[in-house]
C-alpha cells in the first residue's frame, strides 16, 4: 500500500482545496448550491481519488483512480474559467490557480505515465 501523503500532487492537490475552499466562501451567496459546491467538489475530488488509489492493490488500479483524478482537475479548470467569466475571481487570482491546476494536471499525467 502506498503513502498518499508522500506524493507531491496529493500535496499540491489538498493544498489547492484549502485555497478554493477560501476563495469561494466570498462567493455570492446564491451559487452556494451552484458554483460554489461544484468548485469545491471538484477540486476535493483530486486528492481524494490519489489517496482511495493509493489503498489499492495494483498499478492498474491505481492508474484508474489517477485517470478519475486528472477528469476533476479538467472540472476543476473549467470551473475556475467560469468564475473568472462571472467576475468571481479576478485576473490575478485566477492566473494563479490556474498556474496550480495546470501543475496538478501534468503531475498526474506523469505519474500515469510510469505506472502504465
Amino acid at each position: 500500500m502506498r503513502d498518499f501523503k508522500k506524493y507531491d500532487i496529493w500535496q499540491l492537490s489538498h493544498e489547492l482545496t484549502l485555497e478554493v475552499y477560501k476563495i469561494t466562501s466570498i462567493f455570492p451567496k446564491e451559487e452556494l448550491f451552484g458554483i460554489t459546491s461544484q468548485l469545491r467538489r471538484a477540486t476535493s475530488s483530486i486528492p481524494t481519488n490519489i489517496s482511495e488509489g493509493c489503498g489499492r492493490n495494483s498499478d492498474k488500479e491505481f492508474n484508474q483512480f489517477l485517470n478519475i483524478a486528472l477528469g476533476s482537475a479538467l472540472e476543476t479548470e473549467y470551473l475556475l474559467i467560469l468564475s473568472k467569466d462571472l467576475n468571481y475571481l479576478n485576473q490575478e487570482k485566477f492566473q494563479d490557480l490556474e498556474l496550480k491546476i495546470n501543475n496538478i494536471k501534468s503531475k498526474i499525467y506523469k505519474l500515469k505515465q510510469k505506472l502504465t
